[in-house]
C-alpha cells in the first residue's frame, strides 16, 4: 500500500513558467456533499461550487480516510495516514502546547511545488501545530494569513497577519478571500499554488452576513427521518448550516471571477473539497466521526463512527483544456490521492525518498482507462478527545467492515449494496461470516502495510478470531 511517489509521477515539468498551470485548492471545514446543488441538493444555494462541477469533473465516490479535522488535513497535504505522523485526532490545545504537529519528515505537495519555482500560500485554517517549528512557512508555504489552531469565530476573527495576531472586523470567509485575491493579484505573472482553507461551515454556523442568511430565512428544509429527532432544532441547524455554506460559495464566486478577469482561468487548475463529511440528523447524530447523539434535542454522548455520511467528501476539479466539461468520476478516491494527483497533473516529481499512500487520479481526469484501480478504501480513527475509540475500516463497493479495537460488541458490518444507509449491522450474522472474515484479512494486511501501531497488539480484535 505504501508507494514511492517517483513511481507515480512523470518527469519534472520543463515548460516556461508562463505556460505552467497554477493551482487553486479550496477546502471547506465540515461540508458534506449533500449540501451542494451539483450533488443533488435543491435547497442549498451553491452556484459557484456547481460551476466548477459543470466546467470540470465531479467525483461520485470521494472519501476521507479519517473523518475528523487534523488527520484528514495530514492526508490531503502529504498522502499519509494519521498514524504515520502521530496525528490521530484533531489536535487539542494541550497537545498543541506540548508540541504536537506535522513533522518535517512529511513532505507536503506545496513544498514540492515551492522547490519547482511556484509561489505558495496557505490562507485560513492550519490545525497541524501552533508552535514555531510547525508553522506553515516551515512546511512549504511562502505566505500565511489565517489561524494556526482549530477554532475561530465566523465574525470578527483573530488572525495571523504578517506574522502577528491581529483582531479583525468582518466575516471570516470574506477576510480570507480578500487575502487570497491579494495573493493572486501579486503573483499573476508567475506560477502559484494557493491553498484556501475556509473554517465554514464548521460550528458555530452563525453569524454570517445578511446576504448569506436571508435566502434561507423562511426555508422549511428537508431533514432526515430518524426517530427521536427534535424537528424544529434540526431544521434550524439546516438553515444556519446552509447559510454558512452560502458564505463560502459567495466568496468562491469572487475568486473565480478574479481568475476570469485576470485571464488566469485557462491556465489554473481549481480543486474544491472538504476535510470530511457531516451529519445533521443522519444516523441521529450531529457533526462527523466524533459526532454526538442529538435525539430529543440532546447534545451527546459521543457516537464515534465511520459511516459514509462522515467519510464522503465533495471533490470537484476544473482543469481547462484537459477535463471534458461535466465529467463524472465514479472510481473510489481518497484525500490521500490529492498529493500524487496534483503533482501528476503538473507532471512534477517528488524525491524518491519521500513516502505517501495515494494514487494519481490525473489519468482519470484525462479520460484515460486505468487498468488497476483500488478495489477498497481503508480508514482509521483513534478518537481520544472527549471520548475513546480505535476504529479501523475497509470499504468496498458492496461491503463495509468497521472494527472497534479495545471495545466489545461495537464492531460493524454493512451490506452497502442492499443497505446504503448503513442501518443494519450484520457483524454477528452468521450468514455473512465468510464475507466478514475475508474483509478482516484484507484489513489486517493493510494495517501491517502502513505500520499501524495496533498490529503490535496480540488481540482477537486485530485478527478477528
Amino acid at each position: 500500500m505504501l508507494a514511492l511517489s517517483a513511481a507515480l509521477f512523470c518527469l519534472p515539468v520543463a515548460q516556461a513558467q508562463s505556460e505552467r498551470f497554477n493551482v487553486v485548492y479550496v477546502m471547506t471545514d465540515d461540508q458534506a456533499p449533500w449540501t451542494m446543488g451539483a450533488y443533488g441538493n435543491r435547497e442549498s444555494i451553491t452556484p459557484n461550487m456547481d460551476r466548477i462541477a459543470k466546467e470540470g469533473a465531479l467525483f461520485r465516490n470521494a472519501f476521507t480516510v479519517t473523518p475528523v479535522c487534523s488527520p484528514s488535513r495530514v492526508g490531503f497535504l502529504t498522502g499519509l495516514y494519521g498514524t504515520q505522523v502521530g496525528i490521530t485526532d484533531w489536535i487539542a490545545p494541550n497537545e498543541d502546547a506540548a508540541g504536537l504537529g506535522l513533522p518535517a519528515t512529511a513532505t507536503t505537495w506545496p513544498a514540492v511545488l515551492q522547490k519547482q519555482g511556484y509561489r505558495t500560500a496557505l490562507i485560513g485554517k492550519w490545525h497541524l501545530g501552533s508552535t514555531p517549528a510547525f508553522h506553515p512557512t516551515k512546511r512549504g508555504f511562502d505566505h500565511f494569513y489565517g489561524f494556526l489552531g482549530g477554532g475561530n469565530t465566523p465574525l470578527d476573527p483573530t488572525l495571523e497577519v504578517n506574522g502577528k495576531e491581529t483582531k479583525l472586523k468582518g466575516s471570516l470567509p470574506d477576510l480570507l478571500t480578500d487575502d487570497a485575491m491579494r495573493f493572486v493579484e501579486a503573483n499573476k505573472a508567475k506560477p502559484f499554488a494557493l491553498v484556501l482553507h475556509f473554517r465554514a461551515p464548521h460550528t458555530p454556523y452563525a453569524p454570517v452576513p445578511p446576504e448569506d442568511s436571508e435566502p434561507f430565512k423562511n426555508l422549511d428544509p428537508t431533514i432526515p427521518t430518524f426517530k427521536g429527532l427534535d424537528v424544529q432544532q434540526t431544521k434550524r441547524f439546516y438553515r444556519e448550516y446552509y447559510a454558512s455554506v452560502h458564505s463560502v460559495d459567495r466568496n468562491l464566486g469572487r475568486l473565480l471571477a478574479q481568475l476570469d478577469q485576470l485571464d488566469l482561468t485557462r491556465r489554473t487548475i481549481v480543486i474544491f473539497a472538504s476535510d470530511h463529511g457531516y451529519n445533521i440528523g443522519q444516523h441521529g447524530i450531529h457533526t462527523k466521526g466524533n459526532g454526538f447523539w442529538m435525539l430529543g434535542g440532546a447534545n451527546g454522548p459521543k457516537r464515534p463512527n465511520m459511516w459514509d455520511t462522515s467519510l464522503r467528501i465533495p471533490l470537484l476539479v476544473r482543469w481547462p483544456g484537459v477535463i471534458k466539461a461535466g465529467s463524472e468520476i465514479t472510481e473510489a478516491v481518497t484525500n490521500l490521492d490529492l498529493l500524487p494527483s496534483i503533482l501528476g497533473m503538473l507532471r512534477v516529481a517528488m524525491s524518491q525518498s519521500s513516502q505517501q499512500n495515494g494514487l494519481d487520479f490525473a489519468p482519470l481526469l484525462r479520460g484515460e482507462k486505468v487498468a488497476a484501480w483500488r478495489d477498497a478504501v481503508y480508514g482509521q480513527y483513534d478518537l481520544h478527545n472527549g471520548g475513546l475509540a480505535y476504529m479501523r475500516m475497509i470499504r468496498t463497493s458492496d461491503w463495509k467492515l468497521i472494527r472497534h479495537h479495545h471495545e466489545n460488541q461495537m464492531d460493524e458490518l454493512y451490506d452497502l449494496k442492499n443497505d446504503p444507509d448503513e442501518a443494519r449491522n450484520l457483524y454477528n450474522n452468521a450468514q455473512h461470516a465468510k464475507t466478514r472474515n475475508e474483509l478482516q484479512n484484507k484489513l489486517t494486511s493493510w494495517q501491517r502495510s502502513i505500520g499501524d501501531p495496533l498490529t503490535k497488539e496480540k488481540s482477537r480484535l486485530i485478527t478477528g478470531q
